[in-house]
């Protein structure tokens, strides 16, 4: 078992290895395997042997600059998306004790507790006060 384990480390000494995008991919690839599973179609057969060719020439890879440009181009892509989704789930985990509200001058997303009725709130980004109604 030890010699396999050196050969692997050879191997992949100076190679790129695995990131955030690999990890993109084995998702999609993993979404695609269950849809080909129902569907069969030959398309998406396709799209799953490009994207297993795709995810063995990024790891293999020895250009890790561009492999670093790439998974930075797609993690310019996935934080804000990633970031909206958390802020969805924490309002969806946290509706029966914070109300959230953004505040119209900077658009920063504020954190109230729910209390019904109206409220003057002062932003802690940019100190603007404003007027909030949280209905219930």
């Amino acid at each position: 078992m030890g010699n396999f384990r050196d050969w692997l480390t050879r191997l992949m000494y100076g190679r790129y290895g695995v990131d955030q995008l690999y990890f993109a991919l084995i998702a999609a690839y993993l979404v695609l395997l269950v849809v080909n599973s129902f569907v069969r179609s030959a398309i998406i057969n396709i799209l799953l042997w490009v994207l297993v060719i795709w995810m063995i020439y990024r790891v293999l890879s020895r250009d890790i600059d561009k492999r670093r440009m790439e998974n930075e181009r797609f993690l310019q892509i996935w934080e804000p998306v990633q970031a909206k989704a958390s802020l969805t789930f924490r309002r969806i985990r946290e509706i029966k004790t914070h109300r959230y509200r953004k505040c119209p001058h900077c658009n920063t997303m504020l954190r109230l507790p729910r209390k019904t009725g109206k409220h003057t709130v002062k932003c802690p980004c940019c100190s603007n006060k404003f007027k909030v109604q949280v209905w219930f």
